[in-house]
């Protein structure tokens, strides 16, 4: 800490910070919002850099999960393997099942794992209770937090399963588990007593080993493990770095976003805090050299001039930290609920590490100039603190007077040059606020293009269901243990004792022909299927008609036009090693037939595993749903009404789309862009308004002249905004170009990270007016932040302006 004493060196100290109340304001919001966004952007930086980590550090998460046959090993067995060599902590047996959940409206929840424990501790995998309370009676379960929304709240009641004497079970809170070593928990006399014939009671134990980082090494941990049981007691485990991989994929996507609005900020930060300082040092120079003459020794007068920046600066360091954890806590909320992990927080480092840097930044730009000036000889500081020296800038002056602009224009548009180095700093600061500007702008497009891409059988005006899959009525869940989303739609208003649909697809399909009103529409099927070379099943939709409007975005290739072909997202393609243009076997309800890849399809439900193939290339295979577009003008409800009235007699079912929110995801990006923008926008205007103050303060004088010679207070306004305008021309001419480079990269990244590329209506989203109007955001920064200086300048009357030095 800098001592500056309570005599005279203290009174120069607290006259200089209270004398230059704007430039100490300008000081303190500068480093207050430079500070803010650096601690949000910090917060979120840590929080999204592997969060499965941290989650699973803190919750001491499981490296093994294993369920065993009950009937084939003893409890002294199973407690014998917690001394198996490598095993650091372990926990159970808990009992184990699993369940089919249905709602009041009869839709089903997909298949989960249901663990019966006492409560949220163990050793192993502490579960962390995120509202509500742990099941204490029967009856009683705690959800994965995943599932908690708008249908499913604390109170909510599920049937065990669609039978008629089916247990009522009431959901009395929701809980995270980073090992995802269960979906349901409830009481163990709960668990055994819900296990049936189909879904068999087993026993879970969780275990820590001290090598458990590679999948070589899961794999002899699990070796030895087996060995130790009798022969068929281990039924399977599950790996902790599948469930890693699962949970990783969603945040890599989000680390290169913030790191391009960390560095920005970062950059903006330095630049803002050091042209502040230093004009704040530099303006002082005559009042050094007058401190001198009156016996300030150097080394007074530094650590005058360095306190009397740090003061206003410590000030608006600490009410940043407290802005940057304020603003940071909802989107960490957000972020917390978009990943599925434990509660986040603001990192203690951050909060030290950001002040301090901010701190020593503002030190070192103040003590450069201070330094110089301390150097300097008292006549000499006393001469270079006076009006900028009358040649310099003189060559832009002249240039500028020829230009067919008046006068006041002209003076002002070659006024930064008099103080080049402090018309770099502003040009810096406005084009890294246009840069952050057009990214911000483009990511949000980018975002809302992605969000358009997603399921776009929902962009469906109106949807006919003729018959359903083997996992009944559809609505959309997650699967918490995967990180994954199926969609199972739901009709409104089905119920349980409602039959399922089961209509004549082709009766259906000649009732929507014949519908006034249809203006397109197409039919899908849908379920698990085998491709050759991949192991396990991947998700298949097949497609009967033109679906083009209902088709995926496009990344190469085409979308589907006849029979035999297929479409095939990026992850698909990475994992086959095929190309388009190959040749995939694919089996689908027992039928295998010959594909050709005709497309890359922009698609990452199940980790990308899934295929988009044409229905009429299988003979076996009917359309399960029909997605209709309605003509223009006609009512999507009135037309829903009138086809549920031909085709429920046959057996099916009809329902109107309606409008779905993005993604958890996709709406922290775009509020966290948002955020971010607005701060590095603010903190631009404010550099630029801070040089304004500084060259409106030394040219008082010179305004005084020109007043007296008959400029009016139009005029003076003129004349300071022009002095910025060109910066705010130059500045978009180049933060315009960077910033749509900037997106250019930023976004693949992003995609790649996602285990995909990204189709050209995500990237392409700039259009020329769209970039001509972000060029004019750098000359609207630079006039916002000049024009209370302008303002100030136009009102001092001329006979003050004249005595003021």
């Amino acid at each position: 800490m800098i001592r500056f004493g309570s005599g005279a060196l203290g009174r120069v100290v607290r006259s200089g910070v209270g004398r230059r109340r704007v430039q100490t304001l300008v000081i303190a919001v500068a480093t207050m919002m430079a500070v803010a966004s650096a601690v949000v952007a910090g917060s979120l930086l840590v929080a999204t850099n592997a969060p499965f980590d941290h989650a699973f550090a803190r919750q001491h998460g499981a490296h093994l999960t294993a369920s065993l046959d009950p009937d084939r090993v003893s409890a002294a067995q199973l407690a014998s393997t917690r001394r198996l060599t490598g095993v650091t902590a372990s926990a159970g047996p808990f009992p184990s099942t699993t369940v089919s959940l249905v709602d009041r409206d009869g839709g089903h929840l997909p298949t989960l794992t249901l663990v019966g424990r006492s409560g949220p501790k163990s050793d192993v995998d502490e579960v962390d209770l995120k509202s509500g309370r742990w099941a204490r009676t029967s009856d009683e379960i705690v959800l994965s937090a995943s599932f908690s929304g708008p249908f499913l709240k604390v109170g909510s009641t599920l049937r065990s399963s669609d039978a008629a004497d089916a247990r009522t079970l009431t959901v009395v809170g929701f809980a995270l588990s980073a090992s995802a070593s269960a979906d349901v928990w409830a009481t163990p006399a709960q668990v055994k007593a819900l296990a049936t014939g189909d879904a068999a009671l087993t026993s879970q134990m969780l275990y820590r080993f001290d090598s458990a980082a590679t999948k070589s090494q899961i794999a002899a941990d699990r070796k030895e493990l087996a060995a130790a049981l009798p022969s068929g007691a281990l039924v399977g485990t599950q790996s902790w770095l599948d469930t890693k991989h699962s949970a990783n994929q969603g945040a890599a996507a989000t680390i290169p976003f913030l790191i391009a609005f960390g560095v920005l900020g970062i950059v903006m930060s330095v630049i803002i805090i050091g042209s502040v300082i230093s004009g704040a040092v530099g303006t002082g120079l005559r009042r050094i050299g007058i401190l001198k003459a009156i016996g300030f020794t150097p080394r007074e007068v530094v650590r005058a001039y360095v306190a009397q920046a740090l003061i206003p600066a410590a000030a608006g360091i600490a009410l940043g930290v407290v802005l940057g954890n304020l603003l940071a806590v909802p989107l960490l909320d957000d972020t917390e609920s978009a990943y599925g992990t434990v509660s986040l927080s603001v990192a203690w480092w951050v909060d030290v590490v950001v002040p301090a840097v901010a701190l020593l930044v503002v030190a070192v730009a103040a003590l450069v100039p201070a330094l110089r000036a301390g150097r300097l000889r008292t006549v000499e500081a006393i001469a270079v603190g006076r009006a900028p020296r009358t040649a310099r800038g003189q060559w832009a002056h002249r240039i500028a007077g020829r230009l067919p602009l008046p006068r006041p224009v002209t003076y002002g548009l070659a006024s930064p040059f008099a103080h080049p180095v402090r018309a770099l700093a502003m040009v810096l600061a406005v084009t890294f606020g246009t840069v952050a500007a057009t990214f911000a702008v483009g990511l949000t497009h980018s975002l809302n293009a992605v969000a358009g891409a997603q399921d776009p059988e929902n962009n469906a005006d109106v949807t006919a269901i003729s018959g359903v899959s083997d996992s009944g009525p559809h609505r959309v869940v997650r699967n918490p243990a995967q990180s994954t989303t199926r969609t199972e739609r739901a009709p409104a208003g089905s119920g349980s004792n409602r039959p399922q649909p089961s209509a004549d697809p082709a009766a259906v399909r000649a009732a929507i022909a014949a519908q006034p009103g249809t203006a397109w529409y197409y039919g899908t099927a849908g379920g698990d299927a085998t491709v050759a070379g991949i192991s396990g099943t991947v998700r298949a939709t097949l497609y009967q008609g033109d679906s083009r409007f209902g088709g995926y975005e496009m990344i190469a290739g085409h979308w589907l036009s006849g029979r035999g072909q297929v479409v095939v997202p990026t992850a698909f393609l990475e994992r086959t090693g095929d190309r388009i243009g190959d040749t995939v076997r694919m089996t689908f309800e027992k039928e295998t037939v010959s594909l050709r890849i005709v497309g890359e399809v922009f698609d990452t439900s199940d980790d990308g595993m899934s295929v988009h193939a044409d229905l009429d290339s299988f003979t076996k295979a009917k359309p399960e749903a029909f997605h209709i577009e309605v003509k223009s003008g006609v009512s999507t409800a009135d037309y829903a009404q009138k086809l549920a009235a031909v085709v429920e007699p046959l057996g099916g079912v009809v329902f109107a789309e309606s409008a779905e929110d993005g993604g958890g995801m996709i709406v922290l990006l775009e509020a966290m862009a948002a955020l971010l923008t607005l701060m590095l926008v603010s903190v631009a205007g404010l550099g630029v308004l801070n040089s304004v103050v500084l060259d409106t303060r030394e040219r008082v004088h010179d305004l005084g002249v020109c007043k007296a010679l008959g400029m009016s207070p139009r005029q003076t306004v003129s004349l300071v905004l022009a002095s910025v305008a060109g910066i705010g021309v130059v500045g978009g001419l180049i933060g315009v170009p960077v910033g749509f480079a900037l997106h250019g990269y930023v976004l693949p990244v992003m995609g790649e990270s996602a285990g995909t590329r990204l189709p050209p209506s995500v990237l392409d989203v700039y259009d020329t007016p769209q970039l001509v109007l972000l060029g004019l955001a750098g000359v609207v920064v630079a006039l916002v932040g000049a024009s209370a200086p302008a303002g100030w300048a136009a009102r001092v009357r001329t006979a003050t302006a004249l005595r003021t030095e």
